[in-house]
């Protein structure tokens, strides 16, 4: 009795038995009570409150606890805290602010940016256990207004989430739903000056291969704000972009007048702007480094692009800035331009005007289009920007203002990857082999690294690549990569020990030696969402493959062609004469978004390449 008096007397101790069984079932985590108030009580003026109960129940679930907060000159942190509860929701340990940790989020270069995070490192004794974290932040920038996710990550699910807003009447707060109608219901009370959301007992969501499954959220915004003490009135794009070059780009580029000198003369041996800009692109590169600070962290206003000149190194707003900085010095045109980065491709809100994106690329006007610069890549090609921010909207930034353009897309066959080469088996049933990989587009993008790479880093690079030959041996690797094609080649000499099957005097093999696809997507009973294929792709291989002379061929596969919505395929296995095999295989994915009732076609499709990529020949 006294025991569950105690338990009873402690406080929000949350424990687990009080989460319903229906939101425990394959969770890494339960958020237990999310509360965000937002107070706007000017435009340079918000604060925000944070109430955050989580039940993290493995190691995998450690990643949602987001315990920590940003500041930096125009924010301050008024208040951090948090507890640990055990299970049964006695306290385990109270972290007062001096237990966070405080750093810079440039690292050591302190010439970029005066920001940092104050952030807890917790490492658990025991799961599950409970962490209630409190935090309040007071900023000057009301051009970023947190928004409110009720649910954002596989395997969580919710018991009760909570966002407020408040704002005054005269600044024009707008809003906008996003991804709702992913099955999430929620409540909303618009009032006067005031807008409320909540969500109870959201169920967790399973993670499904190719699922184009977004998180539901909320964003906000206000029509004039406030951005490190300039204040700014934006409602369309091009008004936005108006506000963002006159405030924040226009004093940024003044170079001195040697590194001008040198930009002019090093591109004084050619008229055509668009060759002046590779000259151009390749000296930044050769003379700069990227060092990581996200956007909307670090500001928005790039470093002046004489400091990066002197210094050598700046983030995607510095580097892209001074290349424009560079351009504007023999007269070229090119305009800064915010993008979300990323692998998993995201658009700017095109109807929802306000700061978004956490990336900066530079544009250069080539007709009614642009060519696009990834200005952090020491390597990248002139004009390729690969997966990261390929194929979404993003914001151009001019003086005359802002302009939606979707970047350069990379689908299908311009993702390309054709390989040739001969093989010769011997009498031990051991490879020898002479190949040669072209490879194009984002495909190219997968391996362009390997220029960087010594002898034997490309070699560990070659062997991972293949670890489904187990005794691969690479005698000699040559790549060459052509930028002004956007092609990488390699030239690769290997050999394969004990290659084929023995079945007394039967010799068993695949003759597709180096490009067996295996991906195979999961098989679900029954799919809840719909899926992607993303970018799509082509592979063309052809070999040729000598067998010891005195060996015949007794079995090879009949020639396979399949197509559908999905793709092509086609193997083909032919015999040159009487100890030649010529294997001939191709393979197009192509990109496209489907409903979840197409899934198991699709999966069936790769199924049955993987299959076919496994076929089998036999030799006497």
């Amino acid at each position: 009795m006294l025991f569950f008096t105690k338990l009873n007397a402690q406080k929000n101790s949350y424990p687990i038995s009080l989460i319903p069984e229906n939101l425990k079932v394959g969770v890494n985590t339960v958020i237990r009570e999310q509360k965000e108030a937002v107070e706007i009580s000017s435009i340079s003026r918000m604060n925000i409150k944070k109430h955050k109960a989580v039940t993290v129940f493995n190691k995998s679930g450690l990643s949602n606890l987001e315990v920590y907060e940003y500041y930096d000159k125009s924010s301050s942190i008024k208040s951090i805290e948090a507890v640990i509860y055990n299970s049964l929701g006695f306290e385990l340990k109270k972290i007062k602010r001096k237990d966070f940790i405080d750093q810079s989020v440039a690292g050591g270069a302190a010439d970029i940016t005066d920001s940092r995070v104050l952030y807890l490192n917790y490492t658990p004794t025991e799961y599950p256990f409970t962490i209630v974290y409190e935090s309040e932040v007071e900023t000057e920038n009301t051009a970023f207004i947190p928004k409110w996710y009720p649910i954002n990550d596989f395997e969580e699910s919710v018991q009760k989430s909570e966002f407020t807003i408040t704002y005054p009447e005269n600044l024009g707060f707008k809003y906008k739903e996003m991804y709702f109608e992913n099955n999430i219901s929620f409540q909303k009370n618009n009032t006067l000056n005031k807008l409320m959301f909540t969500a109870e007992n959201l169920e967790p969501k399973k993670y499904e291969d190719l699922s184009d499954f977004e998180f539901p959220y909320v964003i906000c915004a206000l029509d004039k704000f406030s951005l490190e003490g300039v204040e700014g009135v934006a409602k369309t794009w091009k008004e936005f972009g108006l506000w963002m070059y006159e405030k924040l780009l226009k004093e940024t580029i003044v170079i001195d007048e040697m590194t001008i000198s040198k930009i002019k003369s090093i591109t004084n041996n050619t008229s055509d702007p668009i060759e002046k800009a590779k000259i151009v692109y390749q000296y930044m590169q050769d003379k700069t480094r990227y060092v990581s600070i996200q956007l909307g962290i670090g500001g928005w206003k790039p470093m002046l692009a004489k400091n990066v000149d002197r210094l050598g190194y700046g983030d995607c707003k510095a580097l892209s800035n001074y290349t424009r900085a560079l351009l504007k010095a023999i007269g070229i045109d090119s305009y800064c331009t915010i993008i979300f980065g990323g692998k998993d491709k995201m658009d700017l809100i095109n109807d929802f005007v306000t700061l978004q994106g956490n990336h900066m690329i530079l544009s250069i006007p080539k007709g009614d289009k642009y060519i696009h610069l990834e200005c952090t890549s020491q390597t990248e090609p002139f004009g390729f920007l690969g997966d990261f921010t390929d194929d979404r909207l993003s914001l151009v930034v001019k003086p005359d203002g802002g302009e939606i353009v979707r970047t350069t897309s990379y689908v299908n066959e311009q993702n390309s990857q054709i390989t040739t080469g001969k093989v010769v088996m011997d009498e031990n049933g051991d490879l020898s082999s002479n190949i040669e990989i072209k490879y194009k587009g984002v495909q190219y993008a997968q391996v362009e690294r390997e220029e960087t790479l010594t002898q034997e880093k490309l070699k560990e690079s070659l062997k991972g690549r293949y670890s489904n030959l187990t005794k691969l041996e690479i005698q000699d690797s040559k790549i060459k990569n052509d930028k002004k094609q956007i092609e990488f080649t390699e030239a690769l000499k290997m050999s394969v020990l004990d290659f084929v099957k023995k079945n007394g005097d039967e010799w068993i093999f695949s003759p597709n030696v180096f490009n067996a696809n295996g991906f195979t997507p999961k098989r679900y009973r029954s799919r809840k969402t719909s899926f992607e294929i993303p970018k799509g792709f082509y592979d063309e291989d052809t070999i040729e493959i000598e067998i010891p002379v005195n060996k015949k061929i007794s079995f090879k596969p009949e020639k396979v062609e399949i197509e559908n919505k999905y793709g092509k395929y086609i193997a083909e296995t032919t015999a040159l004469g009487s100890n030649k095999i010529k294997y001939i295989r191709k393979l197009w994915i192509k990109k496209g978004n489907y409903n979840k009732e197409e899934y198991e076609q699709y999966r069936l499709f790769r199924e049955e390449i993987a299959k076919q990529d496994n076929s089998k020949v036999i030799i006497k």
